[in-house]
């Protein structure tokens, strides 16, 4: 019996005004939530978190920047860095997110990095892999994903050390905004592969102990099958975390 505490965690990608974030926030603050069982975590964009920390302040939600770079300071314009993300309130960072790896051609190389650079900084990256639908018809998927993780996580493979605070989060492409969701089965599959992954890198406690969340069209009314799986931690969430209720049913799944 696993005892990782499942997390689920909100990516607004490039939405809400600050109003609309505002109303967000406090909807999201006031709940009952209990968070012996479950943690929360909220990635707004950049010019939220100030926002966003002031609103969570003395909450046991946790704040996540979407993306940052390698750095610490320099000529890096339109780039932010990991101690800008703490010095805003983050706890987290979202890393490789596939978004970022088709749209603006980041490389598991540079994710390597930026995992690096967070983690030296105190932040905890949450890692982002997974396969096109190409990839998954041509039956690459594991190929593709062990690839992934050993591009990502290069420096750490190379220590054979990994924090245990470090998270992955496995987000098939062709399931991300489109409404298609990897069925249960399908979704624990990939989880447990990179479950033996982490295992096999950094040892039985640490692999055990990492947690791995599942992103691609999640909802209120499949994160508890999908939560059910031996082997998935929590969701990486998009547009069903931009409204109050919708992502409020997912963090209660317990309630079910």
């Amino acid at each position: 019996m696993r005892n990782r505490k499942p997390l689920m965690a909100a990516n607004w990608k490039m939405n809400l005004s600050l109003d609309e974030a505002r109303d967000l926030l406090n909807g999201i603050k006031s709940a009952t939530i209990d968070y012996n069982r479950v943690d929360v975590l909220v990635a707004p964009p950049f010019t939220t978190l100030q926002l966003a920390q002031t609103i969570l302040t003395e909450t046991d939600i946790f704040l996540a920047g979407q993306n940052m770079h390698w750095e610490s300071k320099g000529a890096f314009t339109g780039e932010i860095s990991p101690l800008m993300l703490k010095e805003a309130g983050c706890s987290h960072v979202i890393l490789g997110h596939s978004e970022r790896r088709a749209l603006f051609f980041e490389t598991s190389e540079t994710v390597n990095q930026k995992v690096n650079a967070a983690i030296e900084a105190g932040l905890i990256p949450i890692v982002c892999i997974g396969e096109t639908l190409k990839q998954r018809e041509d039956k690459k998927t594991f190929d593709i994903i062990k690839t992934q993780l050993n591009e990502s996580l290069k420096t750490s493979c190379k220590k054979r050390n990994l924090p245990q605070t470090v998270i992955i989060a496995y987000e098939p492409v062709w399931a991300i905004g489109t409404g298609k969701t990897a069925t249960p089965e399908m979704a624990q599959e990939v989880h447990h592969f990179i479950r033996r992954w982490l295992i096999e890198n950094f040892g039985h406690n640490t692999g055990e102990t990492i947690r791995t969340l599942y992103g691609g069209s999640v909802k209120p009314d499949n994160i508890k099958a999908l939560i059910s799986q031996p082997d998935i931690d929590g969701a990486l969430i998009g547009g069903a975390s931009l409204k109050v209720d919708s992502f409020l049913s997912i963090i209660q799944f317990y309630k079910s």
